[in-house]
C-alpha cells in the first residue's frame, strides 16, 4: 500500500495510516485488522471469541467503516460470522459505534473498538439494535462451525483480504472447549436469577393472584437483590412460611392456636427475621357455682344485718339469745 495514493495532509488519512502501522508491528492474538487496498476507510477484521463464554474458540469476522471526519467521529462497523449475538451485516449498535457519537473520544482506534467488541460479546442483548439472544448451545455450534471457513462478503478484492485473515487466525486459535453437561444449564432456570426475576414475577402474578404469600415472596426477592444472596433467600423464605403458617392456624384450629401461644410464650421470640405479634389476653369469665357461692353468701350476710337491726330496736343487745329476757 503506497502512501502516495492517499493526500498525507488529511488528517484522517494521516491518523488511519498511523493507525495501520501501529497494527501490523504491534499484532495480538486476540484479534486482527487490515484496511482495503483501495480504500483505507474500509476495514475488515476478525475476533477471537472471549474466553470462559460460548464464543470460546471461534473467529467472528466483520468490517468496520471509518467517517471521513475520523478520527473526530466514530466508526460503523457489523459481523459478517453468524454469532447469535449480533445479526450479520447489520451495523451494530453499542457505544462506540456511530450510533452514539456522543461517547466517542478521539483518542480511541480501530483496536480500541476491536477490544470492546470483544468485551460486548457475552453481555445479554437487552433489545439493542442488530443484538441476538441465541442459547448457549446455539452459539458454541456456531462458533464451532466458524472455524471451518471464512464468511462470503463482497468483491473479490474483500474477499481476499478476509480468506488471509481467517488463515493467519486460524494458525494460533485453541481448541472450542465443551459446555457443561445439560442437566446443569437446564436447572439454571430454575434458580433465583437478579437479571430475568421480573419477568417471573409478572407471570405468578398474572396466573396466581390469589396466593399473597407466594406473590409477596417473590417480590421482595427482586426488590431487595442488592443484599446479600443468603440473607435475602432467607429471610424472603421463613417470613413467607410464617404467613402461611398464621393463615392456617387462623383459618382451621384458632382455639388450639390461642391455647399453644399461652402455653409456650418462650417460643414467641423476636429471633431474626421474625415479626413480633401482640395478641389480647383474653379474661376467663367466672364458672357457674363460683356465682352460686358469691350469692348464698351475700344473702347470709345481708340476713345477719336485718337481725341485728330487728333486736336492737326491740331494746335487745346484738349477739343475746332471743330466749332471755332483757334485764329490767
Amino acid at each position: 500500500m503506497a502512501e502516495e495514493k492517499y493526500n498525507m495532509k488529511n488528517p484522517a488519512v494521516k491518523r488511519i495510516l498511523q493507525e495501520v502501522k501501529e497494527m501490523q508491528n504491534n499484532p495480538i492474538a486476540d484479534y486482527m485488522s487490515l484496511p482495503l487496498e483501495d480504500n483505507i476507510f474500509e476495514w475488515h477484521f476478525a475476533i477471537r471469541g472471549p474466553s470462559d463464554s460460548e464464543f470460546e474458540g471461534g473467529i467472528y469476522h466483520g468490517r468496520i467503516q471509518l467517517p471521513p471526519e475520523y478520527p473526530f467521529k466514530p466508526p460503523a462497523f457489523m459481523l459478517l460470522t453468524p454469532n447469535g449475538r449480533f445479526e450479520t451485516q447489520t451495523k451494530i449498535c453499542l457505544s462506540i459505534s456511530q450510533h452514539h457519537p456522543e461517547h466517542w473520544q478521539p483518542s480511541w482506534s480501530v483496536r480500541t473498538a476491536l477490544v470492546a467488541l470483544i468485551a460486548f460479546m457475552p453481555t445479554k442483548p437487552d433489545g439493542a439494535l442488530g443484538s441476538l439472544d441465541y442459547t448457549k448451545e446455539e452459539r458454541r455450534a456456531l462458533a464451532i462451525k466458524s472455524r471451518l471457513s471464512a464468511p462470503k462478503f463482497g468483491n473479490t478484492e474483500r474477499q481476499a483480504l478476509i480468506d488471509e485473515i481467517h488463515q493467519a487466525m486460524i494458525k494460533t486459535l485453541p481448541p472450542v472447549p465443551e459446555l457443561p453437561p445439560a442437566n446443569v444449564d437446564s436447572a439454571e432456570p430454575v434458580e433465583d436469577d437478579d437479571e430475568d426475576d421480573e419477568e417471573c414475577e409478572e407471570t405468578l402474578v398474572a396466573e396466581e393472584p390469589d396466593r399473597d404469600a407466594v406473590v409477596e415472596n417473590v417480590h421482595e426477592v427482586n426488590v431487595n437483590a442488592n443484599a446479600g444472596p443468603l440473607s435475602v433467600s432467607f429471610s424472603a423464605g421463613f417470613r413467607s412460611a410464617t404467613r402461611a403458617q398464621a393463615v392456617d392456624a387462623a383459618d382451621t384450629q384458632p382455639q388450639h392456636r390461642l391455647h399453644a401461644d399461652h402455653a409456650h410464650p418462650a417460643q414467641a421470640g423476636t429471633g431474626p427475621g421474625t415479626t413480633a405479634q401482640v395478641r389480647p389476653v383474653v379474661q376467663q369469665p367466672p364458672s357457674d357455682s363460683t356465682l352460686t357461692i358469691l350469692a348464698i353468701a351475700l344473702t347470709i350476710a345481708i340476713l345477719a344485718l336485718i337481725i341485728k337491726k330487728l333486736m336492737r330496736s326491740q331494746g335487745m343487745p346484738a349477739g343475746m339469745p332471743e330466749s332471755m329476757p332483757p334485764k329490767l
